[in-house]
């Protein structure tokens, strides 16, 4: 993560911890939208939905090199998901499967 001179990790933490609180405040897939195109670039979005584009896949144990040819996503970038999927914090594993269970019931889109 990008460190600002002018923070120190303290008032960085409480930051993300902000953003945090302001995405849990979202009580829709349409809002939740709305949220992250004010906030990302579309660069910054692209790559965010390519990441997530390739957990199910990983997880599925497909190769690299097939979730490459459906999705257009970087070898590289395929690879830095596999490793916080593996042994980051747990995000990706926990918001997959939290997405697994809501997939029986529906999710909220408005």
């Amino acid at each position: 993560m990008k460190t600002h001179k002018s923070l120190s990790p303290r008032q960085e933490a409480l930051a993300e911890t902000r953003l945090a609180e302001a995405m849990l405040t979202l009580r829709s897939v349409e809002e939740c939208r709305a949220f992250l195109r004010d906030l990302c670039t579309p660069a910054e979005l692209q790559a965010m939905a390519d990441r997530w584009a390739v957990v199910n896949d990983l997880e599925r144990g497909l190769p690299y090199r097939e979730i490459h040819r459906h999705t257009g996503v970087s070898l590289t970038t395929i690879g830095r998901v596999a490793r916080y999927l593996a042994a980051g914090s747990g995000g990706y594993a926990l918001a997959a499967r939290r997405l697994k269970g809501n997939s029986q019931g529906g999710l909220s889109h408005g």
